[in-house]
């Protein structure tokens, strides 16, 4: 059973607000944003880390990167390979295990308020130009699972991917919702609600899925390619369409 949606202030998921916001100065905006800690310290030694080796290319590059970046983040284990171009905001709510690749010109965006942020278990491959965006909600990647190309998991509460999970290209998981009750208002100003996304462990993702807020997919489950999760799908099901509906079990269980 999903959990009772969480709302969320629209003013906390609008980027133009905190980017706009005249009552603080540029610096305090740009660190609220991308460093998402007070103070010169915090936001000196995150601009001199990524000034000096996010962009730089090649074998140098990959060296730096793997030295510095965890310097920044929450926690970082042996092994980890960022490539060029990785964008890491709030990076103190990072967590990342042994063993883990972060591919070139991805975005670990942990930010909120009140949030836990990103964790990625050991084993972890995130693909290039792939988003895990958290609107003060959390995303985890469980061990081993393998994030294709151009993904993105967006998270106003919980997003969970279990392990050895396999997501392919253009993948998407909407961990929230707008309010659409209203008329006299855009949408846009209407907030947030977020119940959260499940997905168990071993499960297979096809190209161009989308999972909407407050799915579940079982263990062992499969998902074809272009499908749309709504509610829940059983474990060891292989589903497809839209709506995804269970065309059998993998089991050979009718």
């Amino acid at each position: 059973m999903s959990p009772a949606p969480r709302e969320h202030d629209p003013r906390i998921t609008v980027i133009q607000s905190e980017l706009f916001d005249d009552r603080r100065s540029k610096r305090q905006r740009y660190a609220d944003l991308v460093v998402g800690r007070p103070g010169w310290g915090a936001l000196l030694k995150y601009e001199a880390i990524v000034t000096l080796c996010a962009w730089l290319p090649g074998a140098l590059g990959l060296f730096l990167r793997s030295k510095l970046y965890p310097r920044l983040l929450g926690r970082c284990g042996r092994n980890v390979t960022f490539g060029q171009h990785v964008v890491l905001r709030h990076p103190h709510k990072i967590r990342i295990g042994d063993n883990v690749v972060v591919d070139d010109q991805c975005c670990l965006d942990a930010k909120g308020t009140d949030n836990e942020g990103i964790t990625l278990g050991s084993g972890v491959f995130i693909g290039r130009n792939t988003i895990l965006s958290c609107k003060n909600g959390d995303i985890v990647i469980e061990d081993e699972a393998n994030l294709g190309f151009n993904i993105e998991i967006f998270s106003a509460s919980r997003v969970r991917v279990g392990k050895k999970v396999l997501v392919a290209a253009y993948t998407y998981l909407v961990g929230g919702d707008h309010l659409y009750d209203r008329t006299d208002i855009p949408v846009l100003d209407q907030g947030r609600t977020a119940r959260g996304i499940d997905i168990g462990d071993y499960v297979w993702l096809g190209a161009h899925v989308v999972v909407t807020d407050g799915a579940r997919v079982g263990r062992d489950a499969i998902i074809g390619a272009g499908a749309v999760v709504v509610g829940e799908v059983p474990e060891y099901a292989i589903a497809a369409g839209i709506p995804a509906r269970v065309m059998r079990d993998r089991r050979g269980v009718s």
